[in-house]
């Protein structure tokens, strides 16, 4: 199994590659704005990463503040949106937002959270607490918070992976709507849906999945929200 922490921290411009073929559809944006509309919004994203939902929503929102633990990801982040001149990028950690009380219209999170699961297997539900309590402390009356995560890379409709499943449980505990949208990656070529497929998810997986599906490789996405 990759070592994701060790992929976050070396090979972020793998990652960025990676990344860049999925949602070949663009279902993500407007499923995000169907939630709560970003245009002229305060965002805070924590976990920005390479900056996937940092370049969809810094047309449209009024400020983004985009964080994530990995100064690598946040190196391709800056180098994809650099034109964004209402974006600013800083390490920090989802527990401990450098930002004020009430300072934020939206606080959006993609494919991160569950790494507090992953990391504290014996603690997560803690992490993750601590986590939403932070998002709640940085939003305005009337915020949202939306948490996006994998429901199944190379599945056609969702499923729930058994490491993840009692944090998707935890999050609809803590008064959390959900939703799932398809995703898609759409590569170039077998070749490089088998690459960086392999390079992320591991090489049988991506034999096995390009095999069946070819260059494009079906991905399912969901998508919770909370409204303050």
């Amino acid at each position: 199994m990759p070592d994701y922490n060790h992929i976050y921290n070396h090979q972020a411009d793998l990652y960025a590659q990676l990344v860049a073929y999925e949602d070949y559809e663009h279902n993500l944006l407007p499923t995000l704005n169907a939630i709560v509309p970003a245009a002229g919004r305060d965002v805070i994203e924590s976990g920005a990463g390479t900056g996937r939902l940092t370049a969809l929503l810094a047309p449209h929102v009024y400020s983004l503040r985009a964080f994530d633990l990995s100064p690598a990801m946040l190196g391709e982040a800056a180098r994809l949106c650099h034109e964004a001149r209402n974006t600013h990028f800083a390490v920090a950690d989802h527990r401990a937002l450098p930002a004020p009380d009430a300072s934020a219209d939206l606080v959006l999170s993609g494919w991160s959270v569950c790494m507090l699961v992953v990391n504290y297997r014996e603690t997560w539900q803690t992490q993750v607490a601590q986590t939403l309590r932070e998002f709640e402390r940085v939003l305005r009356p009337g915020g949202t918070i939306i948490i996006i995560e994998t429901k199944g890379t190379g599945h056609e409709t969702p499923v729930d992976y058994p490491n993840l499943a009692d944090y998707y449980t935890f999050l609809k505990t803590q008064g959390f709507e959900s939703t799932w949208i398809r995703t898609d990656f759409q590569f170039d070529d077998e070749a490089q849906a088998e690459a960086l497929t392999g390079f992320f998810f591991g090489e049988k997986f991506a034999k096995d999945i390009v095999a069946q599906y070819g260059v494009i490789v079906p991905e399912c996405t969901g998508v919770w929200w909370k409204r303050l």
